[in-house]
């Protein structure tokens, strides 16, 4: 681990929400509180829900519930609640909130819209009307295909204001994966746009969504969104514009008061078998997880702009939501490309919306870093408090650029892990502790995160299995209607225990680092290593702009690695590159690591949230079965791998 580069000086930590919430509860030392919040989780949840005022139409008699097991917690048990309450209308009916920003979003091309609390609950309530009065149900599932515009926004609070279930999904998906999807949540309803923009050009979404409606027998209706005003192909027996869903009509539908654990989204992640996996979150689960995360974690306060680039079809996105409005501050979405039509784009918008956090991935920065300092602004940003990022784990280099050059070493990187079945993170920068390039400087409240080794055993300065060891309020209550494929998925290693499927090593100091995805580790002649460790080591070249590396069988080590390297421009990738570059791993890393082969690519497999998905690149490389591969943005890249021979 690296030494530490930001420290917060005694004022900073005391204007924030953290450090004042912990002093409210008895505590200076966040150690000692942390250690508090897992070992007695009734007592730290249920003031955590206070802390962000959640408002229940009916109080809950038992803060946790484990009659049936760690791994099926009941929170808030007995409670009456309802999101959406809780994300708009509550702000609405405040005086001092109606009119103050809920949502500003901003298009590719520049245009802007922005929504008061009061207006935002005005076209939730309407929405939700016309889902009523189109046959939708409490309990009945809405597929939300959508970019990234207000009225997807407004689809799941109306969907949440009815009890309906809300399903995001990928606006990147083709049809195939988008059906996949409603067959899989029995999804009664599909909303849609005509299309989007993404560097300048449309995108049709509306084709997509009918072809993949036509392969769900569940799906009846369709609902589009006149977006981009372009020609689509149109059905009437099912098919109904929102402003047709929106008009106004009496009576307006009640606020549905809905059991705790009653469901309210699924977001599907992609699983390594081909069939997806349906993470059920609840009212009180990954709206309370994120809002606190958000607020508690990373200081978002109700007068600040959140942003994050990222779509609703990622767990960040619903994140952005929720964590933005039950903290009654303000939400910036923007539809689009960060980088068109130059590599200022994100820094203009952060400065021209005076946004306040900005959440960005590693793998983003790399592909900004290339363009070196020519895009970035000169000065400090007037208004930016807080970068978060979340995706690949960080490699130095990156992290240092955005500390130094965009941040100018004054706005701290809260590095964020976790997942969709977390409802947010395990692992945080906490801005009451210094923060240093590439790893977390703590776990965050409530979530009870140890390293295992292989027996089982917590371990520091070793790498091991992330695991937790106590429920958290955002935990998944398990996957639609496979109960048993959750239990195996994350309960079947030791007993009572949450095993998380990343590496991790936590050292002496208690800084962590994430190291890779369990099932991505390599195992070089007994030997345990991250494929991350070898890909910071490689852009730390002045030649490499990415990497992303593998293990492959050996009949002598097991394993050994192969790396798959992007050059900056104008590289020239020589075989002299390949074998320097070879050596410089096991000169960094040691001998015994030292790579079988480096291969020049294009570009890596990634996912629209920027993630490398090297078992895409393991099966393209060994010719094999990959799985789901729907998420992955880039198809053309595993083309690519599978021409490539074992020593070219």
């Amino acid at each position: 681990m690296e030494e530490p580069v930001w420290f917060p000086d005694r004022a900073f930590i005391q204007k924030t929400r953290l450090y004042q919430w912990m002093k409210e509860l008895g505590f200076e030392d966040y150690d000692s509180f942390w250690h508090q919040s897992i070992e007695d989780i009734s007592w730290f949840w249920s003031e955590a829900e206070k802390k962000l005022s959640i408002e229940w139409f009916h109080p809950y008699k038992q803060t946790v519930d484990i009659t049936n097991g760690k791994a099926w917690p009941e929170w808030y048990r007995g409670g009456l609640i309802n999101t959406a309450h809780n994300a708009v209308h509550k702000w609405a009916l405040q005086e001092k909130n109606k009119d103050k920003t809920a949502l500003l979003w901003e298009g590719e091309d520049g245009s802007c819209r922005r929504f008061s609390f009061s207006e935002l609950r005005r076209e939730v309530d309407q929405a939700a009307d016309g889902l009523k009065n189109s046959g939708i149900s409490k309990g009945d599932v809405i597929t939300l295909y959508m970019p990234m515009i207000p009225e997807t926004v407004i689809a799941m609070m109306a969907a949440a204001k009815i009890g309906a279930v809300f399903s995001p999904v990928f606006s990147g998906y083709r049809a195939e994966a988008v059906a996949a999807r409603l067959k899989a949540s029995q999804s009664k309803m599909i909303i849609t746009a005509d299309g989007y923009t993404r560097r300048g050009k449309q995108v049709n979404m509306k084709e997509e969504a009918d072809q993949a409606a036509k392969k769900s027998s569940s799906t009846t209706s369709l609902i589009m969104v006149e977006h981009l005003q372009s020609q689509v192909n149109w059905n009437s027996q099912t098919d109904k514009t929102w402003k047709e869903l929106t008009a106004p009509s009496f009576p307006s539908a009640d606020m549905e008061e809905m059991k705790s654990s009653d469901p309210l989204m699924l977001i599907y992640t992609s699983g390594t078998t081909g069939k997806p996996k349906g993470t059920v979150h609840t009212h009180s689960g990954f709206p309370v997880k994120a809002a606190f995360d958000a607020g508690i974690g990373m200081d978002v306060k109700n007068e600040d702009l959140l942003f994050w680039q990222t779509d609703m079809g990622w767990m960040m996105g619903p994140f952005l939501v929720y964590g933005a409005l039950l903290n009654g501050a303000a939400l910036f979405m923007y539809e689009g490309t960060p980088d068109y039509p130059d590599p200022s784009r994100i820094w203009k918008m952060i400065e021209k919306n005076n946004i306040t956090h900005a959440g960005i991935s590693p793998t983003l920065i790399c592909a900004l870093m290339k363009y070196g300092n020519e895009y970035v602004p000169a000065r400090p940003f007037s208004s930016l408090r807080i970068i978060a990022s979340t995706g690949e784990p960080w490699n130095p280099e990156p992290w240092k650029w955005l500390y130094e050059s965009v941040g100018k070493k004054q706005v701290p990187i809260f590095n964020y892990s976790g997942g969709t079945e977390i409802s947010g993170g395990i692992l945080g920068n906490v801005l009451v502790k210094p923060i240093g390039p590439a790893t977390f400087n703590a776990a965050l409240p409530g979530m009870a995160a140890r390293v295992f080794n292989e027996q089982g055993t917590s371990v520091t300065d070793e790498v091991g299995e992330l695991v937790i060891t106590q429920p958290w309020v955002g935990m998944t209550k398990g996957f639609w209607k496979e109960p048993k494929r959750y239990e195996e998925t994350f309960w079947n290693r030791w007993e009572d225990c949450w095993v998380h499927g990343d590496w991790a090593i936590k050292d002496k100091h208690g800084f962590w680092k994430i190291t890779g995805r369990s099932d991505d580790i390599l195992n070089i002649a007994g030997k345990r290593i991250g494929p991350a460790e070898f890909e910071s080591v490689l852009v730390a070249h002045p030649e490499v702009q990415e990497a992303g590396v593998i293990g492959v069988p050996d009949s002598l080590k097991g394993e050994e690695a192969v790396c798959f390297v992007v050059l900056y421009p104008e590289r020239d990738g020589r075989v002299e590159l390949k074998k320097k570059l070879i050596q410089w791993c096991a000169d960094k890393i040691g001998k015994s690591f030292r790579p079988a082969f480096v291969h020049f690519v294009s570009a890596l497999p990634k996912t629209r949230n920027a993630k490398v998905m090297r078992r895409a690149i393991k099966a393209a490389y060994l010719h094999k079965e990959a799985g789901d591969l729907s998420s992955l943005e880039n198809p053309t890249s595993i083309e690519e791998i599978k021409t490539l021979r074992t020593g070219d």
